[in-house]
């Protein structure tokens, strides 16, 4: 995948193989967090009647937070009852100003797990003339949006009645959340549309007699005062609505919210306190018994270094533990609810399945029964999140992988991770702070793999015809981090939609081309590359003006967008994991022509970042190029690029894609004419 294409892969949500859903993990944090068991819900929800709609609402004609918005919420209101269960009441008026307002907010739907139910669902449109319309019970309707082993993840939608420009909707529903509480909740306050007036109230749980906190990031700190009945409210005017830009940190970096807080000393977030409290509750699923220590003896036998022995580890446990979160291990979901806990390694090692946290887990036994010093890791999503550890971010920590010392440095292993080169973690969690659990916590830092790790080789040997129709044989492979994610694209989907899936990127780049012979490799294998071979045939490819062919050899960049195509933005860039790309490109031309010119595009570096070469090379006789072409950014760990440098890295980009799309001309014979 591009850079491109990177913006559009990340991934608000991780994959479902990191999901950690093991009882020891579920118990540990629990425990941790202090979440206690809630009861069924009672169907508390939001009975408050709809407000008189002010004439000044009704006469509104253009928007008071962004001037060019489409619709403005002219309220957001927030309920949350936190004294017997976790009950969210949420009551959202907005005016509608445009007619692309009413297509953007002409329909709701709200997206739910499992262990949140949504009630009491009401919803109208005012029209300019002040007449009411409600939303008839049958016009809501409930779907699954996506199935995952033991949890769904389903949305509740409705769309508005007679909407038109110049009128105001406005709607009220209530969550109700199982075995949680609003300690530690997050609360957004920058929506994706502009909003007037922000108000929550929130009434904390009964066993909170410290009052409330609040930490707030990427805006000032909200102050909120107690009001009747146990709650305590807050109001935040004229928010902008946030709007997304390719390429950017993560959204919690640069969005406006805040988390609750019910204790009135940091400390007790305190990554350090949370780090050591998890090492003593884990040391009972770290257990090395008699059998695990047997299967380690069996499994480094033979090996003469630490690397070695560990990388024997992490393949056993990868290989012959099935991991109930991979589609691919072959257990059914049925199987998976009758499976008992495991509830030690010896546990994981016996039964041969487990969760990926069990498959750590065992890993980290395995290992210290090699009489290694194996502790588990505690690290952030850098998908989610630009963790820094001198900044408290409740939530942000999670046990992860594993840590093992060799020699005097940290290494890290996470075979409960099926698609994972050896000596690589997944992106999100490379190049960030790790803790690791110890009666002492240890800060350190996970390494950040070099471009050439995750690359993008593309060979292709082509025939030009005459006519300008380019066809012939291509294979593009993919390691690291690009492998990665072009498995976890793949692999739930079936061989026709596989070969669709590149059928479709190849046509938005090549409108014309057609594919055949489609070879997809390696699509669940955890460590090798992933591969496309296909034949191409591209009529078009290539102009002719008069007797003169002009061609661009670079085959794998035509018609590719630029990477920046604005000529400011608001926020950093972001690249999600350093990358390389190699392609080679040999071209036998038609018969009887030549070509003209031969000299390729200068190169681009940018000291150790990043570095873009090209050349071209003609046969003897002439009748075949070979273009090669490398590029790689990232280097020096450049990651994250100020929003204030953003042009020269738009102009850095906007040369490579311009030399990418360098021209060479052919003609009869050799001449010029």
């Amino acid at each position: 995948m591009k850079l491109r294409n990177l913006w559009k892969a990340t991934v608000a949500n991780a994959h479902p193989s990191r999901r950690r859903n093991s009882f020891i993990l579920l118990a540990l944090i629990s425990l941790i967090a202090g979440v206690g068991s809630l009861g069924s819900p009672k169907g508390i929800a939001s009975d408050e009647p709809w407000r008189p709609i002010g004439l000044s609402d009704l006469a509104l004609k253009s928007p008071l937070v962004e001037p060019d918005a489409d619709a403005e919420a002219i309220f957001w209101d927030v309920r949350v009852d936190d004294s017997k269960e976790l009950v969210l009441s949420h009551y959202v008026r907005v005016k509608v100003f445009t007619k692309r307002g009413c297509e953007q907010e002409g329909k709701i739907s709200i997206s739910y797990s499992s262990g949140i139910k949504i009630r009491d669902i009401a919803a109208r449109t005012i029209a300019p003339n002040g007449s009411i319309t409600e939303l008839a019970n049958e016009d809501i309707f409930d779907r699954v949006l996506a199935e995952a082993r033991k949890k769904n993840v389903r949305a509740t939608s409705f769309a508005f009645p007679n909407l038109e420009p110049g009128a105001i909707i406005e709607y009220k529903w209530a969550e109700v959340i199982s075995n949680a509480s609003a300690n530690g909740m997050r609360l957004q306050f920058q929506r994706d549309i502009p909003v007037q007036s922000i108000h929550y109230h929130i009434k904390p749980a009964h066993s909170s007699d410290a009052g409330l906190r609040v930490l707030a990031y990427n805006m000032p700190t909200p102050h909120f005062e107690k009001e009747e009945n146990g709650f305590y409210g807050t109001t935040v005017t004229n928010m902008k609505a946030f709007h997304p830009e390719p390429l950017m940190p993560p959204e919690e970096t640069v969005r406006s919210w805040a988390v609750i807080n019910y204790t009135l000393a940091s400390s007790e977030f305190a990554y350090t306190r949370l780090a050591n409290r998890l090492y003593y509750g884990l040391q009972p699923f770290l257990k090395v018994d008699d059998d695990v220590k047997v299967k380690s003896a069996e499994i480094v036998a033979g090996a003469s270094t630490p690397e070695e022995k560990l990388e024997r580890i992490s393949a056993f446990c990868r290989t012959n533990i099935k991991n109930i979160n991979d589609k691919m291990s072959g257990v059914a979901t049925e199987d998976i609810e009758k499976l008992k806990e495991n509830k030690k390694p010896a546990d994981t090692l016996n039964r041969g399945v487990g969760s990926p946290f069990d498959i750590d887990l065992l890993f980290a036994a395995l290992a210290n029964a090699a009489g290694f010093d194996a502790r588990v890791a505690m690290l952030p999503d850098r998908s989610k999140t630009l963790f820094h550890k001198n900044n408290v971010v409740p939530g942000s920590l999670r046990p992860a992988i594993i840590a093992v010392v060799v020699g005097r440095a940290w290494q890290f292993f996470d075979p409960g991770f099926h698609y994972l080169t050896p000596g690589m973690l997944r992106w999100q969690e490379e190049g960030v702070d790790a803790l690791i659990t110890d009666a002492y916590p240890v800060w350190t830092r996970t390494p950040l793999s070099a471009p050439d790790k995750s690359k993008e080789v593309r060979v292709a040997t082509l025939q030009l015809n005459e006519d300008g129709t380019l066809e012939g044989d291509i294979r593009v492979e993919y390691t690291g981090h690009f492998a990665v994610e072009q498995k976890e694209i793949n692999e739930d989907d079936s061989p026709n939609q596989r070969e669709e899936t590149l059928k479709e990127s190849l046509k938005r780049r090549l409108s014309t081309a057609e594919l055949s012979k489609i070879v997809i490799e390696n699509i669940t294998d955890p460590i090798k590359p992933f591969v496309y071979r296909y034949h191409i045939r591209v009529p078009d490819y290539a102009q002719r003006t008069g007797k003169r062919i002009f061609l661009q050899p670079a085959f794998f960049e035509k018609g590719a967008p630029p990477v920046f195509s604005v000529s400011a933005r608001k926020y950093p860039v972001y690249i999600h994991f350093p990358w390389s790309e190699d392609d080679t490109v040999t071209i036998t031309l038609p018969k009887g022509y030549v070509i003209e010119n031969a000299d390729a595009p200068a190169p681009i570096s940018a000291g150790r970042v990043t570095r873009y070469l090209a050349k071209i090379e003609v046969s003897k006789d002439a009748s075949t190029i070979v273009y090669h072409r490398s590029f790689f950014f990232g280097g020096d760990d450049r990651l994250l690029i100020p929003a204030e440098s953003y042009a020269q890295v738009k102009t850095l980009f906007d040369e490579v894609s311009k030399s990418d799309n360098y021209t060479i001309m052919l003609t009869p014979g050799g001449s010029g004419n």
